[in-house]
């Protein structure tokens, strides 16, 4: 099995739906066997990603690494089969991209209300807390303003 040691897109740029991570040297590299190869952008040097569906869009490109005068060319498909490629992928898209999901606006305001609903529920449940305790100033401080 592969193991992704470093991949940190070089490029990145946005087209509608569809995000491409464009890859260099030095930005990318595998472990196999406990030997490190490095990305060589002969050939695919892009990852293309579907947004809305999160798919990866472009499975036959080639990517090819190189250790000393070895060699693996191995299409995408494989790669996110045999490595953890999509764990790198996933930390990418979540972590360093601003990822904007449009909620319709109904969803965002039951989403709101709940949150409200539980937070009036866990400061109910302070109180409480506050009274077995007998932390005056804790009971004080949650019941001011709800006169």
């Amino acid at each position: 099995m592969l193991s992704v040691q470093r991949m940190t897109p070089f490029f990145t740029s946005q087209e509608d739906f569809r995000l491409r991570l464009v890859f260099a040297y030095q930005y990318f590299s595998i472990i196999k066997g406990g030997e490190v190869y490095q990305f060589v952008p002969s050939e695919g040097k892009e990852i293309v990603v579907n947004m809305k569906s999160l798919q990866v869009e472009n499975l036959g490109e080639v990517f090819v690494f190189q250790r000393g005068s070895r060699f693996i060319r191995l299409p995408l498909y494989q790669l996110l089969l045999i490595s953890d490629l999509h764990l790198h992928l996933s930390t990418i898209l979540e972590g360093t991209l601003n990822i904007k999901i449009e909620m319709p606006e109904a969803v965002t305001e039951e989403a709101g209300k709940m949150i409200e609903q539980m937070e009036a529920h866990h400061k109910l449940r302070m109180i409480d807390y506050a009274l077995e305790t007998n932390n005056r100033s804790l009971f004080t401080q949650l019941t001011e303003g709800m006169q």
